[in-house]
């Protein structure tokens, strides 16, 4: 009689898994190890911040119905190009020392921006303070960076990559070139898996880096702040909000109100105009916006008008009320009061021929005559749209810790 052999070794846990015995003869198969991870480098660079096999949600989060503001055009985000996008945005690899990332730069804790006035490079610091990056995605403008040189989101991901001073690879003065980090990234193991994870196959490009970046950084949404909650229950903005404390209401009506002016700039009545150029309830700017009456530069040295872009109002401060940061390209002011009172009172300077039409009525730097009851009250209404999640979800947090 034919006999089964079961056999009773004892086995390394990693080789659990079902025994199979041939059909006849007294044939023994070994018990069948389990499939060895497909992944092998991503697991062992990223541990459990990166699970390929049930990815964050990018692709499909919620957002109001009364967003409507989108600059995606043809690159929408993907579960898949974001986890990649996430990879690249903190990797130092980008840059030609392997010290700065674009996350040196833009921190989550600040909602993706920085609190130095100039952020640190690979060859110096940046000529222009740090934008925070929180709903980029969400614009009538389209271009990006202060002075808008990028056309596109995909556009801008490689500027700073081929930067002398801030990530190196510009080609000039001694750094390699952009083809040169492309090279680098293609020998790094676990680019090689997630670009065939991503992508098919493991090939790197620019524009394969570029769509991944982009869609990780479109994917930065923040929405879950007090304006949110009190706009969803509200027809429209200029409606009192029921979750507002009154002198939030009073600092939404003053930042949504156009002022009134006479013949000298003075300001008479009516509400501080700043909807203007920051439209609710995107809070981003206006694409016609000029520049804002700053024209200094970080080096102190010469004056720069070119400066037309802002980041959204959203998340200038952070859940507690303190300020994500500093202000304006310069990174000169330090608080809201400060940011207020410069708009206050707009002196037209030598050399500007940039300035928004919007801040001189009849040809002239406004005076808008803001009392103190009224800065305490825009600056309660500017802490409103400050959410909580964008500070600590693990999605857009660092996958290498």
């Amino acid at each position: 009689m034919m006999k089964k052999i079961l056999t009773s070794l004892i086995v390394p846990s990693i080789f659990l898994a079902a025994v199979f015995y041939s059909c006849s003869g007294d044939d023994v198969y070994e018990e069948a190890p389990l499939s060895k991870d497909e992944y092998p480098n991503i697991t062992a660079a990223f541990g459990a911040n990166i699970n390929l096999s049930s990815l964050e949600n990018y692709a499909n989060q919620i957002k109001p119905a009364y967003i409507t503001k989108d600059n995606t055009a043809g690159n929408p985000i993907t579960d898949k190009g974001a986890t990649l996008g996430r990879i690249l945005f903190y990797d130092k690899n980008l840059s030609k020392d392997n010290t700065i990332s674009c996350s040196s730069c833009h921190k989550q804790e600040l909602a993706f921006g920085d609190n130095a006035v100039a952020s640190i490079g690979v060859n110096g610091t940046t000529g222009r303070h740090s934008m925070r990056l929180v709903n980029a995605r969400f614009s009538n403008e389209t271009k990006f960076f202060w002075d808008e040189r990028a056309s596109t989101l995909e556009a801008q991901t490689v500027f700073p990559i081929q930067d002398h001073v801030e990530m190196g690879f510009s080609g000039t003065n001694g750094d390699g070139s952009l083809q040169d980090l492309i090279a680098k990234l293609q020998n790094i193991k676990y680019y090689q898996e997630m670009f065939t994870f991503v992508y098919g196959d493991a090939v790197v490009t620019q524009t394969r880096i570029q769509n991944a970046l982009a869609q990780f950084i479109r994917s930065i949404q923040s929405f879950d702040s007090k304006y949110d909650a009190g706009r969803a229950s509200s027809a429209n903005d200029q409606q009192p909000f029921a979750n507002f404390t009154a002198q939030e209401n009073q600092g939404k009506n003053l930042f949504l109100a156009p002022p009134v002016f006479d013949g000298s700039g003075n300001r008479t009545g009516g509400g501080l105009g700043c909807a203007a150029c920051h439209a609710a309830p995107e809070f981003d700017i206006n694409p016609t916006s000029r520049n804002n009456g700053i024209i200094g530069k970080i080096s102190g040295t010469g004056i720069d008008i070119t400066n037309t872009r802002a980041p959204s109002l959203r998340n200038v401060t952070n859940s507690s009320g303190l300020e994500n940061g500093r202000f304006m390209h310069t990174g000169g002011f330090t608080t809201l009061q400060q940011v207020i009172g410069h708009y206050a009172t707009i002196s037209i300077a030598a050399g500007n021929t940039n300035l928004d039409p919007r801040l001189t009525p009849n040809g002239v730097g406004q005076k808008l005559n803001v009392t103190a009851q009224e800065t305490d009250a825009v600056i309660a209404f500017l802490k409103t749209l400050s959410g909580s999640d964008v500070y600590t979800n693990k999605k857009w947090s660092n996958p290498f810790k």
